[in-house]
């Protein structure tokens, strides 16, 4: 028997913040699937993020800049690629619906994406929605050794610094684990949520979470936030990031 669907045409950005900050997302059966369903795992993986397990391997990876990490420079291409095929997942659950609302949710400030680059190639990175001091992770993608763990990475260190309260992974596995989620039971997450989003649920449709958590405050930051002669653009590098994931509050 199929799963029930909802049609492409009903689901919208308001209709998904909605759906989010009661603790449910949008899949959908397959790339070309027609439409969408919803779901509220009865485990929900997240990542504390105070947690994360940075492998030495993977701090030597960051440290030495390996890759280019960038946020929200390429949100189009990052869906478009966490949608295609490939040899280990030939089939996704991200449909035109998904990837269309979710560009409209990027317009509008909500979703974001990190990219992973080797010289100008694209070859990794994810994509989430960041609601109130809650970043829900959508999909990762690697086309190279080690980029998706180098975005997960840079989006935890960048999670920490905006005081963010919540990483949602969705749903568990092997390779989530091994860098530090744990699974939650429905009950126990819906009480994470709701801290996470405080008074802001009111405000979703419309205008922005009263208590936000701030996605940009990586960007504002340099190799020593107190030496002024360092540019906003610069950004931190890699041997900064280690130094902010290796930090515990």
């Amino acid at each position: 028997m199929s799963r029930p669907t909802i049609p492409t045409e009903t689901i919208d950005p308001d209709l998904v913040l909605r759906a989010y900050a009661m603790g449910v997302f949008p899949m959908a059966d397959a790339r070309d699937a027609p439409g969408i369903y919803w779901v509220e795992p009865k485990q929900r993986a997240v990542l504390p993020l105070d947690a994360f397990h940075l492998s030495r391997s993977l701090a030597r990876t960051i440290a030495r800049d390996r890759f280019r990490v960038t946020a929200d420079t390429a949100f189009d291409r990052i869906i478009a690629l966490c949608a295609e095929s490939a040899d280990d997942r030939p089939d996704t659950w991200i449909n035109a619906s998904i990837e269309t609302v979710f560009r409209q949710l990027h317009a509008r400030g909500f979703a974001h994406s990190v990219e992973v680059w080797d010289g100008d190639a694209l070859v990794g990175g994810l994509y989430g929605l960041a609601l109130g001091r809650a970043f829900f992770g959508e999909s990762m993608v690697s086309r190279a050794r080690d980029a998706s763990k180098v975005a997960l990475a840079w989006l935890v260190a960048r999670l920490r610094l905006g005081g963010f309260a919540l990483l949602d992974c969705q749903f568990q596995t092997d390779h989530l684990a091994t860098m530090g989620t744990v699974e939650l039971p429905r009950s126990a997450y819906s009480v994470v949520l709701g801290e996470a989003l405080g008074d802001g649920v009111a405000g979703l449709v419309g205008g922005a979470p009263v208590v936000s958590g701030d996605w940009s405050a990586l960007d504002r930051l340099g190799d020593d936030a107190g030496d002024a002669s360092l540019t906003v653009s610069a950004g931190p590098s890699g041997k900064r990031i280690v130094q902010l994931l290796g930090q515990t509050s």
